[in-house]
């Protein structure tokens, strides 16, 4: 398995009330599977992905990377497992919007300490497999909406992470553009990349092979997208809010 998650519990204070973001998350992921982390706000979704990214550490359980028992790690140590191990792609892109699309995948490759050369190298490749190597350099404000999520994902795909992690990356999108990156996820899956994608759309949700639902903190659905995606649409969520994400 590339990420296993034992017994994962997540706890906040809010005023005088204990909040279980995450309740007891028992969930292993093996590597080269797309899989959608789905819920409702306040589900804990969003305290699922700040875990597997190693944005957050949980309160108790254990969580284990590509073999790296991250769940006790330091923050010095979840930074270098982020940037190692970990794509981020975002909802709302975060591309530096002076630099070009260029220089915004070859960012996180700088922390790596690779020469120029390799760098320039990397991010280029990266860029051809997103099918965006004509618009190396133009900036994020010359590019449409798509080829920005584009550029996002390049610059994930471009340290050669063990996990790619997107977070609502179809939520800034209208729905021919957000079917373009839906395609863009598939062809990515199909090369063997590992896929865990957050979001609140069945829609996206049902593409992909496999989906957890998230209820109260606790996983309620896994199998076929397409089952559990639609799943309990309408069930309510006692928890007031998700916790923020964490640096």
């Amino acid at each position: 398995m590339l990420i296993e998650l034992t017994d994962i519990r997540r706890e906040y204070q809010v005023g005088t009330e204990v909040v279980h973001a995450l309740d007891g998350v028992s969930l292993g992921i093996a590597r080269g599977e797309w899989v959608a982390i789905v819920g409702q706000s306040g589900s804990g979704k969003t305290t699922m992905m700040n875990v597997i990214g190693c944005l957050d550490t949980p309160t108790g359980g254990r969580y284990v990377l590509n073999g790296k028992d991250v769940s006790r790690m330091n923050d010095d140590e979840l930074a270098d497992i982020r940037n190692k191990e970990i794509g981020f792609v975002f909802q709302n892109f975060q591309l530096l919007p002076r630099e070009t699309s260029l220089a915004n995948v070859e960012l996180p490759l700088v922390y790596r300490g690779l020469s120029a050369k390799e760098r320039r190298e990397k991010a280029i490749a990266a860029l051809k497999k997103v099918k965006l190597d004509n618009r190396m350099m133009h900036k994020p404000t010359e590019l449409s909406g798509g080829q920005r999520q584009r550029v996002a994902i390049a610059r994930a795909l471009a340290s050669e992470p063990s996990l790619l992690l997107a977070d609502e990356p179809t939520g800034n999108l209208d729905s021919a553009t957000g079917e373009e990156i839906i395609r863009l996820f598939e062809e990515l899956h199909g090369l063997g990349h590992t896929i865990v994608l957050v979001t609140h759309e069945p829609r996206l949700a049902a593409r992909c092979p496999r989906a957890v639902r998230l209820s109260d903190g606790k996983v309620i659905g896994d199998g076929p997208g397409q089952d559990v995606a639609w799943q309990d649409r309408a069930q309510p969520s006692a928890h007031p809010a998700e916790a923020p994400v964490a640096s």
